[in-house]
């Protein structure tokens, strides 16, 4: 049986969040569906308030809200790995013209990489 080394755990990861970025700058939703658990959530803050819950309300913003940005930038900030579970951090600027930080866990079941929750926080625009 064969073990996945550190490299090889953190390209995988790197996919997994590049399915993410990829379906934030085109607007799409079913681009970053295949990186989420189906049990994910997604939790922030908005004017004080904390929003989110299921993942199923990110995919509904980013269909209705949000629009093509071939303008995005996205940095990986940091991917900690220890065995089947990881944390990760995504800074992404000029995503339909807003700024986020998004910090991720994401655990590995049945050989693969999925995310199983998302904050983020709006940075204020400039």
């Amino acid at each position: 049986m064969s073990h996945p080394t550190y490299v090889q755990e953190y390209n995988a990861i790197v996919e997994v969040l590049s399915q993410y970025n990829e379906g934030g700058a085109k607007a799409d939703s079913a681009l970053m569906k295949p990186a989420f658990n189906a049990q994910a959530t997604m939790f922030g803050v908005d004017d004080g308030k904390l929003v989110g819950g299921a993942i199923q309300n990110l995919y509904d913003v980013i269909d209705s809200a949000f629009r093509p940005s071939p303008e995005a930038e996205a940095a990986i900030v940091r991917i900690d790995i220890v065995g089947t579970a990881a944390s990760a951090r995504v800074d992404t600027d000029n995503v339909s013209g807003f700024h986020f930080t998004d910090f991720f866990n994401l655990l590995k079941v049945d050989g693969k990489w999925t995310i199983v929750s998302k904050i983020y926080h709006t940075h204020p625009s400039v």
